[in-house]
């Protein structure tokens, strides 16, 4: 009787344990989280008369009608950036994920904003061309940009050294463990 008690009792430790996430729900879930958090402080930003750009631009090459101008639009548009946020999460994971430093998620955060302002600035009508844009709407999508960019690139970069770190580990003490029955 003990003893299946004890094996209960280490089933039931054994199925409390979380098992950690995968990278590439990291990468999923980073995306997500970041875009819509850097969303609805860009709709902040708005709001607050710092930029022009609504929200709601990323909507008018595809929807119809004035709804999207409203809440409903807004909600939307939030969503819609943390599902291409999800894509530019795996760019920076499959190209950039490797290199530690904080200038590479800087430099991902321009390059994002140098796509989505000067790139794919005519598919949005209501957005002005780049060289007539506001300098206060610039400055302050500059730094979301950056600060997404940092954002997503310290999430994953961080994560990617912490499994080699323990990947590195877990070899060692193979290695140790071989070396030392042999």
């Amino acid at each position: 009787m003990s003893n299946d008690n004890q094996k209960n009792n280490s089933e039931k430790k054994e199925s409390k344990i979380v098992k950690p996430m995968s990278f590439i729900a990291l990468v999923i879930w980073t995306g997500i989280f970041g875009g819509v958090f850097w969303a609805i402080i860009g709709y902040i930003a708005y709001y607050l008369n710092f930029t022009d750009i609504r929200l709601n631009v990323i909507l008018e090459p595809w929807a119809l009608g004035d709804w999207k101008r409203r809440g409903l639009g807004t909600s939307i548009s939030i969503g819609v950036i943390g599902v291409f946020s999800i894509a530019a999460a795996f760019i920076y994971y499959l190209l950039l994920r490797k290199f530690k430093k904080i200038w590479v998620g800087i430099g991902f955060g321009l390059v994002l904003f140098v796509l989505v302002f000067i790139v794919l600035n005519p598919i949005f009508p209501s957005m002005d061309p780049f060289l007539k844009i506001k300098r206060d709407t610039l400055i302050t999508s500059v730094c979301l940009y950056v600060l997404y960019g940092v954002f997503v690139g310290y999430t994953i970069s961080y994560e990617e050294n912490e499994i080699r770190t323990k990947n590195l580990k877990h070899r060692k003490s193979n290695s140790t463990i071989s070396n030392s029955e042999g």
